[in-house]
């Protein structure tokens, strides 16, 4: 550890080459004009045949579909990687755009197939589905179908694909280099987005309460284009949900999610019913820190009174003996992602804030970002989105279209990862006060990820039917509904003061993903509770969890689930995930009685 601003991550900058050399890279000039015509020979021999292909013409079909979906998205993976390092970047901005105008316009040749395989008549539809050539593609092409009823005529799927490039697209970019150009002055340095949140969880409080300040003066100089930001894309997506006869805004993450309406309700209801075990934490929190009061910029602070950064080299042996440690060949593909410079963890000027794990194409590899700051929740960070990296990169022999997960199932590997980190770092520990600090660490974490998130989707819901009845909002309606949704989940146990209320406005799920933050929820309860089923099962768990991680989204999420233990279609498995964190939440009142 160290005791100054330096964690040995400022040059830790991944290595993009695997994908293209540079931006002047020929290959790159080559794909993209080789892939328009790979789309227009695909246009041209497929359009007003798709219903007549045989099982074997059909599997040719999506394998030349998914050449061109790869090449694609290798333009589409470079280029947004690149801009997410430096969103101030002019040049990195108008290659972003030039793949977004390259996708809608690949959408324009292509958007025919998908629109003539949902025209299949359901009988050949199935006949074609249970055929053995095309079971690479089983589970794509049953999904598929469940778009039928929301998909519009060709001439309309093309309008909508065109707009949304000057659209949508165009307001998360502005969203994000908004954001990404804000700086924050304080005691004499210039910080980035990262930067200010990330000294809200330092171990002074005087610092966490300046921080917060500072953050919220920047929230409202920025208070105008977040607002009309929102406001444009909550529009939009309501333009667009009622094209497509969608019955409610959430509808179509849903279906993306592969679960009920009545599974996700039945999730928020679980979960804002035990908002007392939040307030419970609090309580305990609160004397940990010895406060009269906790306030919202305590929420995330140390319980251990120590500046130390965990040095970088210090978090790779961490995340990679406890990753080894449950499955070698698990410790050996996240090693890859330090070894062949797939990271990009340093904090410079115009970053993105947050972190992600890009998967890009199966035919490369993913690659890993965040900002890393040398806190015990970068470490966290670096073994969630690790997780994610696994995830991909055993996933990818499923091809482009069956490779990815619904959102319900992403975080799987990822929040296991954390848990296996946390487990470890907690076993090392014989001081009591350090496995408070760090048993308080992942508390904070999973509120954050399954109680927090769950108010946020309660947030969320409210702008989207607030905007759809009452027209545009005002940043005061979004505020007023945001304090609506967050005292509940911490009630008397946190104050949240007037800075709090503009806190809405900088959260970029709610402008990348919507309906997206209950993913989360369920993917930490989901999480705990295999890790339950792990603890209490034999020897070959983690091969059976790597053989589920290969297997991607080539089948149903319940399916997957249930071959490791978990019924997630019984609603209440959840409060197996629910009891984990009351468990911890006692450990850490047991060990209280242990600290000097």
């Amino acid at each position: 550890m160290k005791n100054n601003h330096t964690t040995g991550a400022e040059n830790i900058r991944w290595d993009l080459s695997d994908l293209y050399r540079s931006p002047d890279d020929p290959a790159l000039a080559n794909d993209r004009k080789s892939v328009l015509e790979k789309a227009d020979d695909f246009e041209g021999r497929y359009r007003g045949r798709v219903a007549k292909l045989s099982a074997v013409e059909f599997a040719e079909a999506l394998d030349e579909y998914s050449d061109i979906l790869e090449i694609m998205g290798r333009i589409g993976s470079y280029a947004y990687l690149m801009w997410t390092t430096n969103t101030e970047d002019p040049a990195l901005g108008k290659a972003v755009q030039e793949s977004t105008e390259l996708s809608s316009d690949l959408t324009q040749k292509t958007i025919f197939f998908t629109i003539e395989w949902l025209d299949v008549d359901e009988e050949s539809a199935r006949k074609l589905i249970r055929s053995k050539e095309l079971k690479a593609f089983r589970h794509y092409l049953e999904t598929s179908r469940l778009d039928k009823p929301h998909t519009l005529e060709e001439k309309e799927e093309k309008i909508l694909s065109a707009k949304a490039v000057t659209g949508s697209r165009a307001w998360v970019r502005f969203f994000d280099e908004t954001l990404g150009a804000s700086r924050f002055q304080m005691d004499g340095e210039e910080l980035t987005e990262s930067q200010i949140l990330s000294r809200m969880s330092d171990p002074d409080r005087e610092t966490r309460r300046k921080a917060s300040e500072i953050f919220t003066d920047g929230l409202v100089r920025m208070k105008h284009p977040l607002t009309y930001a929102f406001n444009t894309l909550l529009a939009d997506k309501h333009t667009n949900d009622r094209l497509r006869k969608y019955p409610h805004w959430l509808r179509a993450r849903n279906m993306a999610n592969e679960i009920s309406d009545e599974s996700v309700e039945a999730l928020v209801d679980s979960v804002t019913s035990n908002y007392p075990l939040v307030h419970r934490f609090y309580r305990l929190k609160k004397q940990l820190l010895g406060v009269d009061e906790m306030m919202e910029f305590d929420r995330y602070a140390p319980v251990l009174k120590s500046r130390e950064k965990i040095l970088w080299d210090d978090a790779r042996t961490m995340v990679l003996d406890a990753y080894t440690g449950f499955h070698p060949e698990m410790g050996a593909i996240a090693a890859r992602f330090f070894d062949e410079k797939w990271i990009d963890a340093a904090v410079t000027p115009g970053k993105r804030g947050g972190a992600y794990s890009a998967s890009t194409i199966p035919s490369a590899h993913p690659y890993v970002f965040m900002n890393y700051d040398g806190k015990i929740r970068d470490v966290q960070t670096l073994a969630h989105e690790l997780g994610h990296g696994v995830h991909q990169f055993l996933a990818r022999k499923q091809g482009i279209l069956q490779a990815g997960t619904p959102l319900t199932t992403a975080e799987t590997a990822s929040v296991f990862g954390e848990m296996l980190v946390f487990r470890k770092l907690l076993g090392s520990l014989d001081k009591p006060e350090e496995k408070m600090a760090l048993l308080v660490g992942k508390i904070d974490d999973s509120i954050a990820t399954v109680f927090r998130q769950i108010s946020m989707n309660r947030f969320e819901d409210r702008i989207h039917q607030a905007r759809r009845e009452e027209g545009e909002l005002t940043s005061g309606r979004f505020s007023e509904l945001w304090m609506e949704t967050q005292v509940p989940v911490y009630g008397d146990s946190v104050t949240l003061t007037d800075n709090y209320r503009l806190w809405w406005s900088y959260i970029p799920h709610f402008i990348h993903t919507p309906g997206y933050v209950y993913a989360y929820a369920f993917g930490e309860l989901l999480v705990l509770a295999l890790y339950q089923e792990y603890l209490g099962s034999g020897d070959g768990f983690s091969e059976a969890y790597l053989e589920m991680l290969g297997k991607g989204g080539s089948d149903w999420p319940a399916k997957l689930m249930s071959e490791l233990g978990v019924d997630i279609t019984d609603e209440t498995f959840w409060n197996r995930g629910l009891q984990a964190i009351a468990s911890l939440i006692e450990e850490a009142e047991e060990l209280m009685q242990e600290m000097p």
